[in-house]
């Protein structure tokens, strides 16, 4: 009867388990990287919804996003709290826009992104 119990209360495992497989579905892409002074150009694949990842240490909250840069697929690991990830949804709800161009400046904390409008 304990055992019953035990299985019972550890159906929450299956669950965990399930999202842990979901956050590994791209780990097979290379991460896109975007570097101090450079524009990278890159499109974002929003047909469905971005995998999340949340850091053990910090509780950081990452966007796992598909991407295609240079005609190859990668995904783009992002903080939801960066203004760059609002500004994509944003572009994709009002203008349908999948097409970025993103300059980089700074490095670590400093590092700032902006969308590059022609």
């Amino acid at each position: 009867m304990e055992n019953e119990n035990i299985t019972q209360d550890n159906d929450w495992i299956k669950r965990e388990l399930e999202e842990v497989n979901k956050n590994s579905v791209h780990s097979d892409l290379p991460a896109l990287k975007l570097e101090d002074g450079k524009i990278t150009v890159f499109e974002v694949d929003f047909s469905k919804k971005f995998d999340k990842w949340i850091e053990p240490e910090s509780g950081t909250v990452k966007k796992i996003i598909p991407v295609i840069s240079e005609g190859e697929h990668k995904v783009l690991w992002l903080n939801t709290r960066n203004p760059l990830y609002g500004e994509m949804l944003n572009a994709f709800t009002a203008h349908n826009t999948t097409l970025f161009k993103v300059m980089t400046t700074g490095t670590a904390k400093a590092t700032r992104y902006t969308i590059v409008r022609e």
